[in-house]
């Protein structure tokens, strides 16, 4: 064992952990023992999250809220259970601060869409301005452009840097008094960069513009803290920190949710209804029109309790030395370029790089045949790609059951890739 692979053992029982993740056993072509380092797009599950699941349809399957029998009342006990585990696991002072959706999403374009109908002081229009990032998710692009093209607003971003960092040189020029809302990236998807948040929330209080930010690659990586952030909104996903598909987060400030419109209408967001007017419930469920994703929900709520319960301070430090690890091994490999931040500091548990001339599809298709999944393509990220001046890129990402072992399985898989294509 080398002496970077000896520094790691210890900060998590990664053998212990793996156990619980049934996937994590399988094999691919031929008996290959599967190396999966995908888990920025979506992450494995525990047994625990999968029994809790099981559980859920198998004994407590029922609609929530409107129910007085038995097993109805328990499907909401296990629903709004859910939701103030979130509430715990985030920091939120209330647990109606914590609204359901689908995925991330849907709750970036929940605030969008808000945005657009409120009244003042909130609503945006051609006389206001959006002030997103180049790095972001498409999740985080597209619905600000959509708001824009139906307001009239402007939409501006901050640049990155050749070391993929934010270029916040002119944080004063791109965040004005006209500005609304800045929503961005905790932690980029593609670059792996983390993002100064501090300092652009500061000048966004400055001008009194709401922030909001998408933290899908923070929540299942580090201590996530909403007070501490000072953010008016977060938005994060189930499927990325050990939960299932179908369930998002958007939490925000009480304040502002008891005075912004709802975005979808339906059943349960209502108060009362007549065929001339409606009037809405209090938040969060104004903002959960019609069937809640139920045993998504239970799922999450199984996942925050699997992750509390290890620690998610521990699970930063293990993926911070493993990420140094694999930052130190990929830097060995001839003619591999990292995009972004070729160290580990401030910097997530992914890595994105690109191989010489072979296409990044070719790498991960060699590497599949070895029984490594790695991602390939703009990460739904391009504006990032067209920044570099690349196509694509391969991207790498570790998590809890990450194992040295597997970095190392990576680096040998790309020398055959080499080889392979001569």
């Amino acid at each position: 064992m080398t002496d970077a692979r000896q520094g790691l053992t210890g900060l998590l029982d990664t053998e212990a952990i793996r156990k619980d993740f049934p996937l994590l056993d399988r094999t691919v072509h031929d008996g290959k023992k599967i190396v999966y380092l995908d888990s920025a797009a979506t992450s494995q599950k525990p047994r625990q999250v999968l029994d809790a699941l099981n559980t859920y349809y198998e004994r407590h399957n029922a609609n929530v809220h409107r129910g007085v029998y038995t097993i109805a009342e328990e499907a909401t006990a296990l629903y709004e259970g859910a939701r103030d585990k979130v509430a715990a696991f985030i920091n939120a002072p209330s647990r109606d601060e914590v609204i359901f959706t689908k995925n991330a999403s849907e709750s970036l374009n929940l605030v969008a869409n808000m945005l657009g109908w409120a009244d003042e002081p909130y609503r945006v229009d051609r006389d206001t301005e959006i002030v997103t990032t180049e790095m972001e998710h498409h999740s985080n692009i597209v619905p600000w452009q959509l708001l824009a093209q139906r307001t009239g607003a402007k939409l501006k971003w901050f640049g990155i840097t050749d070391e993929g960092r934010l270029d916040l040189s002119n944080i004063d020029e791109i965040i004005t008094e006209k500005t609304k809302i800045v929503s961005f990236t905790l932690v980029s998807n593609i670059l792996g960069t983390v993002n100064p948040v501090e300092q652009i929330i500061r000048r966004a209080q400055q001008v009194g513009a709401l922030v909001c930010i998408d933290a899908s690659q923070a929540a299942p990586h580090m201590v996530l803290d909403v007070q501490a952030l000072q953010a008016d909104f977060v938005a994060f996903t189930g499927h990325k920190m050990v939960g299932p598909t179908g369930i998002g987060v958007l939490w925000g400030r009480q304040e502002l949710l008891e005075d912004l419109p709802p975005f979808l209408g339906g059943g349960e967001m209502i108060e009362t209804v007549s065929m001339h007017s409606s009037t809405y419930a209090p938040a969060p469920h104004k903002f959960e029109a019609g069937t809640p994703p139920i045993a998504q929900a239970v799922g999450l709520g199984a996942a925050v309790d699997y992750l509390s319960a290890i620690g998610m301070e521990k699970i930063y430090q293990h993926e911070k030395a493993i990420t140094e690890y694999a930052v130190k091994r990929l830097l060995e490999v001839p003619d591999l370029r990292i995009i972004g931040p070729a160290t580990a500091e401030d910097r997530g548990a992914t890595i994105s790089f690109t191989l010489g001339d072979i296409h990044p599809h070719d790498v991960g298709q060699v590497l599949d045949e070895l029984g490594i999944a790695v991602r390939v393509g703009h990460h739904c990220a391009r504006p990032v790609c067209l920044r570099y001046g690349i196509p694509a890129t391969t991207r790498a990402s570790f998590y809890l059951y990450s194992t040295p072992a597997e970095v190392d399985a990576l680096v040998d898989g790309l020398e055959h890739v080499r080889n392979f294509f001569g």
